[in-house]
């Protein structure tokens, strides 16, 4: 073909995916929508609400509905630009009754400030002043509507704001920003907390926008039987390097050596006598 044609079929790389409504510096990235398809963020249940049918993207043959990735990055740079806009990071709290997002709701207020509470939401903490857990949050981020339904409830009633990951099927009554997404998976939910806490810390200015050096993996549940499994193996591992530091000191403290411990030829009273000078103890030191 002529040089011109191959000048003009010459084109930038594409963008992976285009949200319209979003400038170009909170594009989703190509390395973040791959994280999101193997997390099986999109992957929704067999049920849908029919307030989540403008975030669901089609069904597939075996009945399960798959969420539109580019509304779920959107709704995640929303959530952060209303994260960011508390200036105090106690007043947001993040609650998870769910096992496999309760380490990730600690790992996510460990990295942006906020209150946390992973495992069961005590009823009355937002509307029962007399409570030692009593809180007064501007703002409430939850794992699961249907799960943490007492804590949203409890925050309609004081007019706090609520942002929640949603599934396919979740109630969004009382839910004032959705952020669609599989809030069941156990990667999924991690990867979830991890991206909304990387963008509220850019957001912020606290990190750049080339690197988050944490990993996404202490986002992540861990099974305790994994962690019995794991510190088990470890185990032999840390005994080997241990030993050869044993080795290395000279003898045990608590060793009794006679020698070490016996008197002269002469007994003790001639070392006794060998001790100070011959003018006593007070001639050496009258030089001071």
């Amino acid at each position: 073909p002529p040089k011109f044609m191959l000048e003009q079929e010459e084109e930038p790389p594409k963008v992976f995916l285009v949200i319209m409504s979003l400038p170009a510096i909170l594009q989703a990235k190509e390395e973040d929508i791959q994280k999101m398809l193997s997390a099986e963020v999109h992957v929704g249940t067999t049920n849908s609400d029919f307030k989540m049918s403008e975030y669901i993207w089609k069904r597939r043959p075996d009945g399960l509905n798959i969420i539109n990735l580019s509304k779920t990055w959107e709704k995640l740079i929303l959530a952060a630009r209303i994260i960011t806009a508390i200036e105090n990071p106690q007043d947001v709290v993040v609650i998870s009754a769910r096992p496999y997002g309760q380490r990730a709701v600690l790992k996510f207020s460990q990295y942006t400030g906020a209150q946390c509470i992973a495992g069961r939401f005590t009823p009355g903490t937002f509307t029962n002043q007399i409570t030692k857990q009593f809180r007064e949050p501007r703002l409430l981020v939850v794992t699961d509507p249907r799960i943490d339904a007492q804590a949203i409830k409890e925050a309609s009633y004081t007019n706090i704001p609520v942002i929640a990951f949603a599934d396919s099927d979740s109630p969004l009554r009382f839910v004032d920003c959705a952020i669609p997404g599989n809030n069941k998976g156990r990667l999924s939910i991690g990867l979830l907390y991890w991206l909304l806490a990387r963008e509220v810390l850019r957001m912020r200015g606290t990190i750049s926008r080339a690197t988050w050096d944490v990993p996404v993996d202490l986002f992540f549940y861990r099974d305790p039987e994994d962690l019995e499994k794991s510190e088990e193996a470890a185990a032999p591992v840390l005994q080997q390097q241990v030993a050869p530091s044993a080795n290395l000191t000279s003898a045990d403290p608590t060793a009794y050596d006679p020698a070490a411990v016996a008197p002269l030829a002469d007994g003790w009273d001639s070392a006794a006598a060998a001790g100070p000078e011959a003018g006593g103890w007070d001639s050496s030191a009258s030089g001071w």
